[in-house]
């Protein structure tokens, strides 16, 4: 029986459980230093009625403690870790558990009535589209068409004009989907494009297992001496970046993307991240909460993990002088514009040599083109180039 309740968990699973004249209550591993706060008290109230408390692992193929180093410590390093984890790799930890056995023995009740969303406090999003299917059989539909073209993954993956990811990344979020199922396809397909999806997923494992061994992430930067960075944290610069309207197409397109559908591609929040931190000298926390706000498949470890990875700030990152140039990426990734014409309609008679930096259009031509760049379009908000040398001398500094 199915049962929406709105409240503290800390205090209505504990009620519920007695009222049902339950023996024990069974949940899943939640990795997130609240989460975890949550289930100990959870515990205690429960035991205080007589009643067992039971956690287990489901939302990772390995958790917590069972990949380490030689020395029994945490790995800091994916690539060592990733072989770890693949020697551990068996079948034992990629079947289903047969939950379906025990359904009887599961507490009876009759039906509570279900509120709807208005009564939960949830409001209608502004999204323009929901561009994925729903539900367990949503994410077996996607699933399905992922198969069908996982060996073309590994060179389609970055482009987001193509259809080249899986779009799993909701489902696996709110457990439509099992991990084990898409991990167990990925190991035993063995091709490249398969590989490399495994790779993403092992991504996944190693931020879980960061975060509960590192639970001062989720406020401070992984590594200490990158908290006293001196963001300049421009408030008008962000709202501009939320509203994907920062002069850069690509940039745009990616937060147009986000708040139209709730979706990013992967390239484009390493892009965007990176452009908010190394370009505009904000803060990677403020693009952290701006993320989680918007978007459908928010993860606290894996959000904070990219953030981190971003802005070169955690573990196993990208080096801190290493910036992504925001044309560069957008000539390399989306080399005909298509994808960046799909969100950013201002620009549909530009040519197609300056989609990529609209700015540099000759006035005459922007005359011809119908699209005034500082009216239609916004002229850049910052210079890459002037941008990117401030922000070494901030890192720099703050390396000592």
């Amino acid at each position: 029986t199915l049962h929406v309740l709105h409240g503290s968990a800390r205090q209505l699973i504990p009620q519920l459980a007695a009222q049902l004249g339950a023996q024990a209550v069974y949940c899943n591993h939640d990795y997130e230093p609240d989460a975890i706060a949550r289930d100990a008290t959870v515990a205690e109230q429960l035991a205080a009625r007589n009643i067992d408390f039971h956690r287990s692992k489901d939302q990772v193929i390995f958790e917590r403690d069972e990949v380490l180093t030689g020395g029994g410590k945490p790995y800091a390093v994916f690539t060592p870790y990733k072989n770890a984890w693949l020697k551990k790799l068996d079948d034992f930890y990629l079947r289903a558990y047969p939950t379906e056995r025990y359904f009887d023995h599961l507490a009876s009740s009759p039906p509570g009535a279900l509120p709807d969303l208005a009564e939960l406090g949830f409001q209608p999003t502004n999204l323009r589209e929901l561009a994925m299917p729903c539900g367990m059989s949503g994410a077996a539909t996607l699933f399905a068409d992922f198969v069908a073209r996982i060996d073309r993954y590994q060179q389609a993956r970055d482009f987001p004009a193509l259809k080249g990811v899986s779009y799993l990344s909701p489902h696996l979020r709110f457990g439509t989907i099992p991990i084990r199922a898409l991990a167990r396809h990925a190991h035993y397909t063995g091709g490249p494009g398969a590989q490399t999806w495994l790779s993403e997923l092992i991504w996944r494992d190693f931020y879980q297992m960061l975060l509960y061994h590192h639970p001062h992430v989720v406020n401070h930067a992984y590594k200490p001496q990158f908290d006293g960075l001196a963001w300049g944290n421009n408030p008008d610069w962000f709202a501009a970046w939320c509203a994907g309207r920062t002069g850069y197409s690509l940039v745009d397109a990616g937060m147009r993307q986000l708040n139209q559908t709730g979706f990013m591609h992967n390239r484009l929040r390493m892009v965007t991240a990176s452009f908010l931190v190394k370009d505009l000298q904000i803060d990677w926390r403020w693009g952290e909460r701006y993320f989680a706000q918007k978007l459908l498949d928010f993860d606290l470890a894996s959000n904070n993990g990219g953030w981190q990875w971003a802005a070169s700030t955690g573990c196993d990152a990208q080096p801190w002088f290493r910036i992504f140039n925001p044309v560069t990426q957008s000539k390399r990734f989306d080399p005909q514009g298509k994808f960046i014409l799909r969100y950013v309609p201002e620009l549909d008679h530009c040519p197609d040599k300056f989609i990529h930096a609209p700015w540099l259009l000759p006035r005459s031509e922007q005359l011809r083109c119908g699209i005034e760049i500082g009216r239609d379009y916004p002229a850049p908000i910052v210079d890459h180039a002037v941008a990117r040398a401030k922000t070494l001398e901030m890192f720099k500094r703050a390396s000592g």
